[in-house]
């Protein structure tokens, strides 16, 4: 063998994971051996570079125009087709195969569900960033325009009116026409012609206005040195002769270290906050334009919830259900405070976070260190894949991308398949800090899952999930604390709901569905990596393979109904200010209305010259719905407790699940698969019941740790 073909062979044969921390009792499987290894640069001296995702065009900048002139091309195309064709099924499937092809390029830019650019966040080249955005901005005016074109607008309003042929299609295809006609709707189509531009102007608008409040609500903030004590500097980075602080420093042990940030942090910016009452402003408007009472109105249609008025009434029952609770957990927490520093016993916003996790370790000995070692990355991802495969048949396959598909080295890809289907998609796990990198988990959609009518095959979907995980050291793999395990099942719940809705329809696929409902499959997993059952299964000492004794994952479980009112009470007043700012306009300021609803709904007061709102991101991303994730987790709860709390792993029970829940996207409407799912018709009071059971102790789980 020649020199030169010798070292292409070794390049090709040699991976990019070569040192793993192997167990002294078992074996990594391959995907816990990928995740468990520290990355080595791969040398690429021979391959092609096949751009980011395997999209050719993207392994410059420059490929960024190129794929948008395309996009824009067959854009355009496909309007005068759908504008010239008869109504039947191909109006709808044309009008997917035009959002198909915008999505190609939009959600490889956008930072769903936050609507910032996702290669401008996560690419670590400037260059890469600045194209994305420039891209952003022309592909995001296009789809707005689209929104208020008369025309294709008209297409889709002859299949609606032609009953004879409406009645003919599927029940998905008739969800999915009715869908596109609802975004005519709330973008205006109905106005006239001046009307019309004005909305596609506000619109517009508000793409620069969420882009900048998101970026902004990001960045840190800055005070002299000399301002604070000399002596706690060590806390934050510093430029120069100032201190920068980028967050709340919640788990600090020292009060005034959270203090400083708390109030350093949320400093009001007087810029971010014109912006944001702008941004307010402006969704009103439009919402008021395109005949809604208020955006909130606007943004809650096809919910499960459906008016504001509902989720305010669900608010409220869970706040009056949960008030004594909250009232004992604050009571708790100020306890342990006196305890602890008996000179600064007042408690204080910055406060709860850290104090309720003195409260959680000190009653269950749960100090995160001790369960680390037993929480390596390889071992979690094992876990993972170990549950998959019992409920529903599927492996979780490392897979080493190609040169150009990733846009940084650590970044791990893999392949989801079906023991009798095959292949279902693939996600790329950029799971590792790096500068730059917002601290942010998440998951992004790539390339929804459809039926190409154009091949006959089926378009495989694509993801990221993104976390912020400390990288391996020399010693040993990296190493996850309960929180960091319990989001990475989050996240990988997202995935999986993306992987297992096959649906025909790429405008419905996985995630793409009601708000409401989206966080149902992410917020379930965190059941699943609570559970004694399927924590057994894989949590294992990354040196020694020894498994985490019962009693500790009982404890664990047990830990988190700590101060679980207070908690939920914070979820409630986010939830509740989220309403207000999107209701009615009222004459006065957000910060005005921050204070109203912190006293109304939280136990303590507002901390003068701060501005927690302008830190508020999820405004951009979920506007009117924050409260999603707690009507989400009273629908996991219940979908846990009836149907998975008896026998986490059971193979009938996954199928069902996914049957009647993940596998219609957006294409059936959320309460009828809660519905399909739990055999019967949940109310509100029902969702309120649920979290507040949950926070109840479980008799068997102190059994259990007392036996041990």
């Amino acid at each position: 063998m020649s020199a030169c073909k010798r070292l292409l062979y070794i390049v090709k044969h040699r991976g990019i994971w070569p040192s793993i921390w192997r167990r002294n009792v078992t074996t990594w499987s391959p995907v816990g051996a990928a995740f468990n290894a520290k990355p080595h640069r791969r040398l690429e001296l021979f391959e092609k570079n096949v751009g980011l995702f395997g999209v050719p065009e993207l392994s410059s900048p420059a490929g960024f125009e190129v794929t948008t002139k395309r996009a824009l091309k067959d854009t355009q195309e496909l309007v005068d087709k759908v504008c010239s064709s008869p109504p039947g099924a191909v109006t709808v499937e044309t009008f997917d195969q035009l959002s198909d092809g915008l999505c190609k390029v939009a959600d490889l830019l956008f930072f769903s569900p936050n609507q910032a650019d996702f290669v401008k966040v996560a690419h670590p080249d400037p260059s890469f960033r600045e194209a994305a955005e420039k891209t952003c901005i022309e592909i995001g005016t296009v789809v707005e325009k689209l929104n208020t074109n008369v025309d294709l607008c008209r297409s889709l309003k002859n299949l609606l009116d032609n009953k004879d042929v409406f009645a003919q299609l599927d029940p998905e295809t008739r969800k999915v026409a009715e869908l596109f006609m609802f975004d005519f709707a709330i973008s205006g189509i109905h106005l006239d012609e001046k009307l019309r531009k004005e909305a596609v102007k506000l619109h517009v608008k508000l793409l620069d206005l969420n882009n900048e409040f998101l970026m902004g609500s990001h960045l840190p903030n800055r005070i002299a040195k000399s301002a604070i004590p000399e002596y706690i500097h060590c806390h934050f980075a510093t430029e120069g002769s100032f201190i920068q602080i980028g967050g709340l420093h919640a788990e600090s042990s020292n009060d005034l270290v959270r203090e400083v940030a708390y109030r350093i942090f949320l400093y009001p910016n007087a810029d971010l906050m014109e912006c944001l009452e702008e941004l307010l402003k402006c969704r009103n408007k439009l919402a008021k334009l395109v005949g809604y009472e208020s955006y909130a109105h606007r943004a809650l249609q096809g919910t499960m919830a459906k008016t504001p008025e509902t989720v305010m009434n669900f608010l409220q029952l869970l706040t009056d259900k949960l008030s004594e609770r909250t009232a004992i957990d604050f009571e708790m927490i100020k306890d342990m405070k006196t305890k602890l520093n008996p000179l600064n016993a007042e408690l204080m916003p910055w406060d709860p976070p850290y104090f309720s996790g003195v409260l959680r370790a000190e009653r269950y000995n749960i100090e995160p260190s001790l369960y680390s070692p037993y929480f390596s990355l390889g071992s979690c991802m094992e876990g993972l894949n170990s549950l998959f495969t019992k409920l529903y048949g599927v492996s979780i396959m490392s897979e080493h991308p190609s040169a150009g598909e990733v846009w940084n080295d650590d970044v791990r890809k893999l392949a989801v398949v079906h023991e009798t289907e095959g292949l279902l998609g693939y996600i790329y796990c950029d799971f590792f800090h790096r500068a730059n990198k917002p601290h942010q988990d998440c998951h992004f959609t790539i390339r929804g899952g459809r039926q190409c009518q154009e091949s006959g095959q089926y378009q495989l979907p694509v993801v990221v999930l993104m976390l912020s995980l400390p990288h391996p050291t020399k010693s040993a793999p990296t190493l996850l604390t309960p929180s960091m395990m319990e989001n990475l099942f989050h996240e990988m719940g997202h995935a999986m709901h993306s992987m297992l809705g096959r649906t025909r329809y790429q405008h419905i696929t996985g995630t793409r569905c009601a708000t409401d409902f989206a966080e149902v499959p992410s917020i379930l997993m965190e059941y699943f990596a609570t559970d004694y059952r399927v924590v057994n299964q894989f949590a294992r000492h990354y040196q020694t393979g020894q498994p985490l004794p019962q009693s500790m994952v009982a404890r664990l479980c047990e830990s988190k109904k700590v101060c679980g009112a207070a908690d939920t009470q914070l979820q409630i007043f986010y939830s509740a200010l989220d309403q207000m700012y999107h209701g009615k306009p009222q004459n006065r300021s957000t910060t005005d209305i921050l204070k109203d609803m912190q006293h109304k709904f939280y136990g303590l007061p507002y901390t003068p010259n701060t501005a927690w709102q302008l830190r508020f991101s999820h405004l951009i991303g979920y506007g009117a719905k924050y409260y999603s994730y707690l009507m989400s987790r009273a629908v996991a709860s219940m979908v846990w407790k009836q149907c998975f709390v008896q026998d986490p792993l059971n193979r009938d029970m996954g199928e069902r699940y996914r049957r009647e829940m993940l596998a219609h996207g957006g294409g059936k409407e959320p309460m009828l698969m809660v519905e399909g799912m739990l055999q019967r018709q949940p109310t509100i009071e029902d969702f309120v019941d649920a979290l507040v059971t949950d926070l109840n102790p479980d008799f068997e789980t102190f059994i259990m740790d007392s036996t041990s």
